[in-house]
């Protein structure tokens, strides 16, 4: 199944001395308050105003690039940035199904689609591999340690600027040739992919357009890494806008003359447009001179010189200052100056060789290869049923990855922070955030697995049956779907868990041997099922398999990764689980009631999320009623503060 969290922790807030984060993109953080969200709480209280005597011992620098090593994101800071990655990628979620949309309206679930999403593997693979697992994995912790180390003042020349020189043009190397050989190769790999298909020239001709994204899709992951670490989530988060879009208008523009192909350049396109718009965001900062505020070319979002975070900026500098004199009088007295702060590592390799070892980025990348390797496999055994089978199983995907795909989003934001902290040191605030994390995106992906489930029919027939899309085509893919959202919960913990495994920034292959064990589940239940049950088979075996995963990436939570405290967490999971069993039940029903598909899923939508947070609110999971009772207490602060407000020119 594929999957695209998007691209995309907890903190303390704004310590003494130090600069409040930058601003992320189309947003601007709100001055150091009280946070009452048990979900986005800080591990520990720190005074707004402290005493300038009692400051720590070695206060950081001004982080020029994304906040100082001690300048962790406010809970505020985290849900607002969380949420803008959530619109943006429900924006570019929409714009997925418009694309899917468009291709079965144009030519349906038979050859010429199946031919296509053989094709289509090239980039999920790709996305997975290049801005989602892979690269993130990578890339996010190496940038920042880089700017824990320039927020502390050591490493000379700048250790981001070292970092992009020592990496960037290696990668673009790389992945041109890894390029060029799948676009003269294009033939065998289909051949590969799927043996059965009735028509492979035209699969290859698709693949070879495809297999382009390999470089831009690289180059898009690079970009995106390196601007969630510096937090900043606005262009990361479009990139999925603008991809769909070209795909879309490259299809109803060429659609006529190229045929499916059209959608295969769309593809190539779009790719592009990914890299294109997170470059200039990401050359501001890069390009930037070390001690300048991330935010200060933002243009329009730009903080004013004297805006508090230029003042809390200069402020941490005369702080800095003011603990030179110890450090120059312990030189004069014959010992040696105190050591700038910095993340604790206990070796003096690089930045660049100590971040990226090669170990470290085998595990990754063969784990997220790993993990897309469940594509294969179901198009591999779908490619000898009857022709539609491949373009079922895409379908259903598409919608019931949704609910995961927004869950995520949680961790998409909170994996820079929880890297960051553990850079620094501080494991306690790392384990909080990555406990809590689990447990709010469990419940997020549980109701709407719960809303699949319940109407997957009225689903299927809202969104893709028209055109060349048929009402058996829309039976085929509801049942697959029902199938699919089984295996959602354990799609969403493996996305969660392997943080824990690789925000360290060291080389595990635990979470290898665990994919590896759940792909090989979903190899032999596929071999058994796919004879009786078909494509619904397939996906069975699919979450069958990663459930497996799951299960084992939990058992395996040890001392080498966050400490999460692994009891603690399943029985969190227990009371979701157990209100999303019920609300499905209730939405069956409802959903039986109405002969509109309109009216059947606003029906089923609405009784599914009642009854899941009337029982998550009964049984108290996730700490539901401290939650919900927080947000109501924001929304109200908000209500009132925008009563009483008075206008900003009047007299």
């Amino acid at each position: 199944m594929s999957l695209r969290p998007a691209t995309p922790g907890d903190a303390s807030e704004h310590g003494p001395g130090t600069a409040r984060p930058p601003l992320v993109e189309g947003i601007r953080p709100e001055p150091p308050t009280a946070v009452t969200d048990p979900l986005l709480a800080p591990d520990h209280a720190v005074e707004a105003h402290p005493d300038p005597t009692t400051g720590p011992a070695h206060p950081p620098a001004p982080d020029p690039g994304g906040g100082g090593a001690g300048a962790a994101p406010s809970g505020r800071f985290l849900a607002r940035a969380t949420l803008l990655s959530a619109a943006l990628s429900m924006a570019g979620a929409l714009l997925g199904l418009g694309r899917d949309q468009a291709l079965a309206h144009l030519f349906g679930a038979g050859v010429e689609t199946d031919a296509f999403l053989v094709a289509w593997t090239l980039p999920e693979m790709a996305s997975t591999l290049l801005i989602e697992d892979g690269m993130a994995f990578v890339l996010v912790p190496a940038f920042s340690v880089a700017l824990a180390r320039r927020a502390s003042g050591t490493g000379i020349p700048d250790p981001v600027r070292a970092l992009v020189a020592a990496t960037l043009p290696r990668l673009c190397l790389a992945l041109a040739g890894a390029a060029a050989l799948l676009v003269a190769g294009a033939p065998l790999l289909v051949s590969v992919l799927a043996p059965g298909l009735p028509d492979p020239s035209l699969a290859v001709s698709c693949t070879r357009l495809t297999a382009t994204c390999v470089l831009s899709f690289g180059l898009a992951g690079y970009c995106s890494a390196a601007l969630r670490a510096h937090r900043s989530y606005f262009a990361p988060g479009s990139i999925y806008i603008a991809y769909n879009a070209a795909i879309i208008a490259t299809m109803f523009v060429l659609a006529a003359r190229w045929g499916v192909r059209s959608a295969a350049l769309g593809v190539a396109l779009g790719g592009c447009l990914m890299a294109a718009v997170q470059a200039p965001s990401l050359w501001r900062r890069i390009a930037g001179r070390p001690g300048r505020s991330a935010s200060a070319s933002e243009g329009p979002l730009t903080a004013p010189s004297d805006s508090p975070s230029t003042s809390s900026t200069r402020a941490s500098a005369r702080h800095a200052e003011s603990t030179l004199p110890h450090a120059r009088s312990r030189a004069h007295a014959g010992g040696p100056p105190s050591p700038p702060p910095g993340p604790p590592f206990g070796r003096t390799t690089p930045l660049p060789a100590q971040t990226l070892a090669v170990g470290l980025v085998c595990s990754v990348l063969l784990f997220a290869l790993c993990r897309q390797s469940q594509v294969l496999i179901e198009r591999y055994f779908a490619s000898g049923l009857p022709s539609g089978a491949i373009s079922h199983l895409n379908y259903a995907q598409k919608i019931a990855q949704l609910p995961m795909s927004l869950s995520l989003m949680v961790c998409v934001v909170t994996f820079p922070v929880v890297a960051r902290a553990i850079a620094e040191g501080d494991t306690r605030r790392a384990r909080d955030r990555v406990e809590r994390d689990l447990v709010l995106t469990a419940c997020l992906v549980l109701l709407g697995a719960a809303v699949v489930v319940s109407c997957a029919p009225q689903l299927v027939q809202l969104l893709f049956q028209r055109g060349a899309f048929t009402a058996e085509d829309t039976a085929a893919t509801a049942a697959v779907m029902r199938v699919y959202a089984v295996g959602l919960l354990g799609h969403t913990l493996v996305g969660a868990l392997v943080q824990s495994y690789f925000s360290a920034g060291r080389t595990t292959w635990y979470p290898l041997g665990a994919m590896g064990a759940g792909t090989l589940a979903t190899v032999v239940v596929s071999a058994w099922a796919v004879g009786p049950w078909g494509a619904c088979g397939i996906a069975g075996a699919n979450a069958a398999g990663i459930t497996l995963t799951a299960l084992l990436l939990l058992h395996g939570l040890g001392p080498r990764t966050v400490p999460v405290r692994v009891r603690r967490v399943v029985a969190g999971l227990a009371g979701p689980v157990y209100a999303a069993v019920c609300a499905t039940a209730a939405g069956l029903v409802c959903a039986g009631l109405f002969a509109s598909p309109v009216a059947a899923v606003a029906a089923c939508c609405t009784c599914v999320t009642a009854v899941f947070l009337l029982l998550t609110w009964v049984l108290d999971a996730a700490d539901a009623r401290s939650l919900l009772l927080s947000v109501a207490r924001s929304v109200a602060h908000t209500f009132r503060r925008s009563v009483t407000r008075k206008p900003r020119h009047g007299r």
